[in-house]
């Protein structure tokens, strides 16, 4: 079954005209994903790769009933972005675009709680419920099916895992990549309820990394779960004070570091793997 996405989900991207939106468009259809609209505003009316091509976020949505956005939008307007698909009542928004504001995150978040829509990202890979729908920047040729929920910080981690778990013979329900920024639409404790609500996942990874609590506060959510979870933390010999790829991976105040987040994960019963290899190999114990 998986979550958040399937073959009934209808997408558009904002962005669709761009070299990064009209690139990713082919390959969503490729996997099989619903393109049904596009927008770029002032480009209206064409169309690319067959899909539509509309000027604002309203028109695509009276027209295609599209239910999900993917943002490829540059970052000085990527908040608009987001703010146009949550006006317009998008259920569901994936932010690609990376390099934006805090500033401008907390004021959307406040508008997430306000409304009814859900965002995953920004600075995110997106996600693919295997074999239904892929929406996002993720290899779709690495997924292959199976039990095997992952919910990830890290875009590269996250190819890595599932890659590694379909070599296994360890397939996949839903990978979602969430983003690795300081404020984020949706996070581990979200997907992790998701998972626990699926009765097709019955194992969830979660690849986490340095910086901030999140991975603590899922901790405390996994105690309560009736799943397995395995976990994975990268960043373990980052020196204090230097951020390592993501602008939310950075250990400061004494908070946020390798040892707290594996210390926590393992307290509530949550197996940490140094390696990925290790990862595969306890998934596996927990599948069999």
């Amino acid at each position: 079954m998986g979550i958040l996405i399937d073959e009934n989900t209808k997408v558009l991207i904002q962005g669709i005209t761009g070299r990064d939106g009209s690139f990713h468009l082919a390959r969503m259809i490729e996997y099989g994903t619903n393109v049904v609209g596009g927008v770029t505003p002032g480009k209206g009316g064409q169309a690319i790769d067959g899909v539509p091509v509309f000027d604002t976020v309203e028109d695509c949505v009276k027209e295609t009933g599209a239910n999900t956005s993917i943002i490829f939008v540059a970052a000085p307007f990527a908040p608009g972005a987001i703010r146009e698909s949550l006006f317009n009542d998008v259920p569901l928004v994936i932010c690609i675009t990376e390099g934006i504001p805090v500033k401008d995150m907390i004021e959307i978040n406040q508008r997430l709680r306000e409304g009814g829509s859900r965002l995953v990202g920004p600075n995110c890979p997106g996600l693919v419920t295997v074999g239904k729908s892929k929406v996002g920047i993720m290899p779709g040729h690495i997924f292959e099916p199976g039990p095997v929920g992952i919910i990830s910080r890290s875009g590269t981690l996250t190819y890595e895992v599932a890659s590694e778990l379909s070599h296994a013979g360890a397939g996949q329900t839903t990978v979602i990549g969430i983003g690795g920024d300081p404020i984020i639409g949706t996070t581990f404790i979200d997907v992790l309820e998701m998972f626990e609500n699926d009765p097709d996942t019955k194992v969830v990874v979660m690849v986490g990394e340095i910086g901030g609590t999140d991975e603590e506060r899922a901790a405390e959510y996994i105690k309560t779960m009736s799943k397995p979870v395995v976990a994975f933390i990268s960043g373990r010999t980052a020196p204090k004070g230097k951020r390592m790829g993501h602008a939310g991976a950075i250990i400061s105040g004494g908070v946020g570091t390798a040892e707290s987040k594996i210390e926590a994960l393992e307290a509530a019963g949550a197996p940490v793997a140094g390696l990925v290899s290790e990862l595969v190999d306890k998934v596996k114990e927990r599948i069999d």
